[in-house]
C-alpha cells in the first residue's frame, strides 16, 4: 500500500481531467490522474471496434475545443491536426430534395426552398454570433457564485457579477431580447420566427437537440442549440471539423503535454473512495487498494457519481446530497461506429464516389416535427420508431482510419430513453434498435446496409459502464437553466469547489458544460492555483 503525496490528485483522465492537470503542472504543482480504463481520454478516444477500422467511439466531431487551451497546453507540437469539413451539413428532405449548408453554399442551396428564408439567413447569422461572441468570452470564467455569510466572502462574487453584466452590456436591447428568448424559449420557437421552410429549420434545429433528451419544442432547446455555436475550427467561427487520427488524438496530445509538465498519469487506476477527514478531502483509495494523498482532490466525473459513489453521505451536508441525487442526466443517445465496403449512395444525390457531402454532418432527420415525434415515440415506447440520425464519415478526410477504398461512419442517434419502460434492459434491445438504425440511414441511402462491414454499438447503458456517462448523458447532466452557469452542479458550488474543503470539480457537470471544450478543466485549475496561493491548499512537503 503506497501513501505517497502529491499536490494534487485527479480522479479521471477524460479531456477536462488532462487539461486540468496540464495546467496545475504548469504552476509548478506535482499532479496525478488516476484513470479507470486501460486509455486516457474518456468518452473522447479513437479505439480499432473491426479489424481494420478506428473510429471516435463515443464523442465524434470537433468544434468546441477552446483555442485558448490549444495554445496553451501546445496540442499542435503533441501530434494534434484537426481539418475541416468541406460542407457543413447535408440533409435530405422527405420529398426526394436535399440542402447542403457550408463552404459558401447556404444561400443559394436555402434558396431552392425558399427566396424568403435564403434573405433571412444573412441577419440570422449576425444575430446569433453577436450573442454567441459575447456568452464565448463567459466560456473561461468562473461564473459567479451564490455564497451565504459576510460581506468579504460575497464581495469577490458580486464583482464577477458586475463583470458578467458589463459584457452582456455590450449587446444592445433588441440583442439583450433576443439573449433572453434564447434562454427561455424552444429552438423551434425560435427557428419559426426566423424561416419558414422545413429543411433549413431542421439544419439548425438539430443543435438543439444533439445530445439532449428533448422535443425541439421543449423549452431550454433554443440554449442548447446556442452552445453549439460557441465553437470554432482553426479560427473559422462555427465551423466543424475532424482531428486526424479521430477524437483520441486530441486527448493523446492532451495527455502528452501534461506528462511533458511532469504530471504522472496512472491507467488501470479505477478509484474506490475519496478519503474525507476531520471534514476535508485528503486523497483516495483505489479499487487496487492503494491509497494516495494530496492537498487537493479533484473530479472529473459527473457529479452524482462523484458525490453519491465515492463519498460516504454522511460526510455531506443532507440539503446536498438530496439535491444532487436529483442532478438530472440522460442525454437520449445511442451512439454506433460501423466499418464500410464503400461510400453511400444517396438517392438524393447519387454517387458512391467521394463528394463534399460525403465529408459533411448528415442528418436523417427532414423536419422538427419528425424530431418532435422521435422524441415522444422514445418517451412512450423507449425509442424512436423514425428516429434521428446524424451520420459523420471522418475516413473522407482522414484515410488513416480505414483500408483503402474502404471507410468509417459515426451514427450519432436519437431519441432512446436513457431508462427503458417496466424495468427492461438496454442489452436486451440493443442490437435490435441498432438494426433500426441501420435501416433508417438505408432508407435514404439503399446501399448502406448491404455495404455495412462491421459494427459497434452503444447503448446509453454501454455509455455509462463504459465512460461513466449517467443515463448515456454526453453533457454530465442536461444543460437546462437550472443546472447552467452558478447552477452547475448547484447553486453555491458554481465556483468548482465543492461542499467538502479540498475537494474540486473540473468536468462539463461544472460551467460551460459538456463537449469537448476543456474550458471546465482550465477555469477548475485557476481556483485550484488560487487557493494554493492565498494558502487555503498546503504544498507536499
Amino acid at each position: 500500500m503506497s501513501t505517497e503525496s502529491r499536490d494534487v490528485l485527479i480522479v479521471g483522465g477524460g479531456h477536462n481531467g488532462l487539461v486540468c492537470a496540464a495546467y496545475l503542472a504548469a504552476a509548478g504543482l506535482k499532479v496525478t490522474v488516476l484513470e479507470r480504463r486501460a486509455v486516457v481520454g474518456g468518452a473522447a478516444v479513437t479505439e480499432e471496434f473491426h479489424p481494420g477500422f478506428r473510429n471516435s467511439v463515443a464523442a465524434y466531431t470537433v468544434s468546441l475545443l477552446n483555442p485558448k487551451v490549444i495554445r496553451d497546453l501546445d496540442l499542435p507540437s503533441h501530434g494534434l491536426r484537426v481539418v475541416e469539413r468541406q460542407l457543413a451539413n447535408f440533409l435530405p428532405t422527405a420529398d426526394g430534395r436535399y440542402l447542403r449548408t457550408g463552404g459558401g453554399r447556404t444561400h443559394e442551396e436555402v434558396a431552392k426552398f425558399s427566396a424568403h428564408d435564403a434573405g433571412r439567413l444573412d441577419e440570422y447569422g449576425v444575430r446569433l454570433e453577436a450573442i454567441a461572441d459575447v456568452l464565448r468570452g463567459l466560456v473561461l470564467e468562473t461564473p459567479p457564485n451564490v455564497v451565504a455569510g459576510s460581506w468579504a466572502a460575497a464581495l469577490p462574487e458580486l464583482l464577477r457579477t458586475t463583470r458578467l453584466g458589463a459584457r452582456l452590456g455590450r449587446l444592445d436591447m433588441s440583442l439583450r431580447r433576443e439573449l433572453l428568448k434564447l434562454f427561455a424559449s424552444s429552438a423551434g420557437e425560435y427557428l419559426d420566427g426566423w424561416f419558414e421552410s422545413d429543411p433549413i429549420k431542421a439544419v439548425y434545429g438539430f443543435d438543439g437537440i444533439v445530445g439532449h433528451y428533448a422535443s425541439p419544442y421543449a423549452a431550454g432547446t433554443a440554449y442548447v442549440l446556442l452552445h453549439h455555436c460557441f465553437g470554432e475550427v482553426n479560427g473559422k467561427k462555427g465551423a466543424w471539423g475532424h482531428a486526424i487520427g479521430g477524437m483520441g488524438a486530441i486527448t493523446q496530445a492532451m495527455a502528452k503535454s501534461a506528462a511533458a509538465r511532469g504530471v504522472d498519469i496512472r491507467v488501470g487506476s479505477a478509484v474506490r473512495e475519496i478519503i474525507i477527514e476531520r471534514g476535508r478531502a485528503v486523497g483516495a483509495v483505489t479499487e487496487g487498494g492503494e491509497t494516495l494523498r494530496a492537498a487537493a482532490v479533484v473530479s472529473n466525473l459527473n457529479p452524482k457519481l462523484l458525490y453519491l459513489d465515492l463519498i460516504d453521505r454522511a460526510a455531506l451536508p443532507r440539503d446536498f446530497a438530496e439535491r444532487i441525487a436529483q442532478w438530472r442526466c440522460g442525454s437520449g443517445t445511442f451512439r454506433m461506429n460501423v466499418a464500410l465496403a464503400e461510400l453511400p449512395d444517396f438517392t438524393c444525390l447519387p454517387g458512391r464516389s467521394l463528394a463534399d457531402h460525403h465529408t459533411a454532418g448528415i442528418i436523417l432527420a427532414p423536419t422538427l416535427a419528425y424530431m418532435e415525434q422521435a422524441f415522444f415515440d422514445a418517451r412512450m415506447h423507449g425509442w424512436s420508431r423514425q428516429p434521428i440520425v446524424e451520420m459523420v464519415i471522418p475516413s473522407t478526410l482522414d484515410d488513416s482510419l480505414a483500408p483503402a477504398g474502404k471507410h468509417v461512419a459515426s451514427l450519432f442517434c436519437q431519441h432512446v430513453a436513457p431508462q427503458l419502460p417496466n424495468g427492461e434492459s438496454w442489452d436486451t434491445h440493443r442490437e435490435s434498435v441498432a438494426d433500426l438504425m441501420i435501416d433508417t440511414v438505408n432508407r435514404f441511402a439503399p446501399n448502406f446496409k448491404a455495404s455495412v462491414l462491421g459494427r459497434q454499438i452503444m447503448s446509453p447503458l454501454d455509455l455509462e459502464r463504459t465512460f461513466g456517462l449517467v443515463g448515456g448523458d454526453i453533457f454530465h447532466g442536461r444543460l437546462q437553466l437550472d443546472q447552467m452557469l452558478s447552477a452547475r452542479p448547484m447553486l453555491g458550488y458554481g465556483d468548482y469547489r465543492g461542499p467538502i474543503p479540498g475537494l474540486y470539480m473540473c468536468g462539463a457537470g461544472t460551467h460551460p458544460g459538456g463537449g469537448v471544450t476543456g474550458a471546465p478543466g482550465h477555469n477548475a485549475a485557476r481556483e485550484i492555483i488560487k487557493d494554493f496561493r492565498r494558502r487555503r491548499l498546503h504544498r507536499a512537503a
